[in-house]
């Protein structure tokens, strides 16, 4: 099954899925609907899966392994086909067997390096085998690794007959890197008890808590005239636009903080004298921090716009997902049993909550309790990703130990 893992991967990261936020069609990219037919489908027909189906109208790919037991609960594995908004075409896989923990020239014309310098976490897959960019693309593990997991622990579970379970449910999902892919998830035609992400990082992450999250963009209305005879009356968009910025709390971004410390983050800036524009995303795991970095952002808008005659600033605002944990303290099956899942195989679960989100943050809240496991990358969303052989075996393993201790616990 290694072998097969492995290729599976390895067919899925070069096939190019990154999602297009300034898309309105889901999914996001005609892409991502040719990796689910040409792809994603027939593998599961090949693993003989039953009632496998294309959503055109969700950009979802289901499936079921029927239960082989009575009374063991159904449940869902979920991950996402698109990639992040970095190059994603021509991904080459680069293979360091027996990694030796040392710096991996990645581009040497470039100088592009991945070293233990910068990344800390490299210290730990010394022996394994690394799978790293050649420094020109991002890699895919996020989550094509997730993919290739769940298909090689359902393909497993479907061969051995001594491992007993209810329905397993599979769903594979467009424009999770947008934050659109779980809107118009059918979670009730899904129905499964309870579910999993595989999209998290490092081996032994379970993650049931999330950031809240919303998107505000500023638009910033200037009034351009010749510069010459400017005086008192230009008013320059662009100069406006670093006010904003500067205005808001400068230690409260993602390169400073950290844990469930949460931030604004500037994501986009453009503009001419005449008009600009602020794209951020507002973050933080407690709801009412969360709320009061929304009205924050609205407050120094309307302090700015006290300056002039009329209203020069304007903000749309939409919540994008809510942290999951507020909806999982409730109901801690699913969480349990990954914890037990993950210890029977001595992998010790790092419990911290995700400075992101996942589908599971949205389907938590949409009725389908869905807490994050690893997938086994880090470095996600560039040129420095990489994943190892060894923490993709881990994940399937995880997997399948998941549903042995799910039909045990119900019996």
């Amino acid at each position: 099954m290694k072998e097969k893992l492995i290729a599976r991967f390895l067919t899925y990261v070069k096939y190019d899925t990154r999602s297009d936020e300034s898309s309105d069609t889901v999914p996001s990219t005609l892409s991502q609907v040719s990796f689910a037919k040409e792809i994603i489908i027939p593998h599961l027909k090949e693993i003989g899966l039953s009632n496998i189906d294309y959503n055109s109208d969700n950009g979802f790919v289901t499936a079921v392994l029927p239960a082989n037991t009575k009374g063991a609960p159904t449940i869902g594995f979920i991950a996402h086909m698109d990639t992040a908004d970095f190059e994603s075409k021509q991904v080459q896989p680069v293979f360091h067997e027996n990694y030796n923990g040392k710096k991996i020239v990645l581009d040497a014309e470039k100088n592009i390096v991945l070293s233990p310098d910068d990344f800390p976490n490299l210290k730990n897959y010394v022996g394994q085998t690394l799978i790293t960019t050649d420094g020109h693309t991002l890699l895919g593990a996020d989550d094509k690794a997730g993919i290739a997991e769940i298909m090689s622990a359902v393909e497993i579970i479907k061969n051995d007959e001594t491992i007993l379970h209810g329905d397993i449910k599979v769903a594979f999902g467009p424009d999770e890197e947008i934050g659109k892919g779980a809107d118009l998830f059918d979670v009730e035609g899904f129905a499964a008890d309870f579910a999993y992400t595989m999209d998290g990082g490092p081996v032994g992450e379970l993650q049931f808590e999330s950031f809240n999250a919303a998107q505000a963009t500023v638009y910033i209305q200037g009034k351009n005239v010749h510069p010459g005879t400017a005086k008192n009356t230009m008013v320059n968009a662009i100069k406006l636009a670093m006010t904003f910025d500067a205005q808001l709390p400068q230690n409260e971004v993602p390169e400073k903080t950290e844990g469930r410390e949460g931030f604004y983050h500037l994501l986009g800036i453009e503009g001419t004298v005449e008009e600009s524009k602020l794209v951020y995303i507002i973050r933080d795991h407690d709801r009412n921090r969360f709320e009061a970095k929304k009205k924050n952002l609205q407050s120094q808008a309307d302090k700015m716009n006290a300056a002039f005659p009329e209203p020069r600033l304007k903000i749309e605002m939409d919540d994008q997902y809510y942290n999951m944990g507020e909806i999982l303290k409730d109901d801690w099956q699913a969480v349990e049993l990954a914890k037990r899942a993950m210890e029977s195989l001595d992998i010790e679960p790092i419990i911290e909550p995700i400075r992101g989100g996942t589908d599971g943050s949205k389907l938590t809240y949409m009725g389908l309790p869905t807490p994050n496991i690893f997938a086994g990358g880090e470095n996600f969303h560039g040129r420095y990703e990489y994943i190892t052989v060894e923490a993709m075996e881990k994940a399937t393993e995880v997997i399948v130990e998941i549903i042995r201790q799910s039909t045990l616990a119900a019996n």
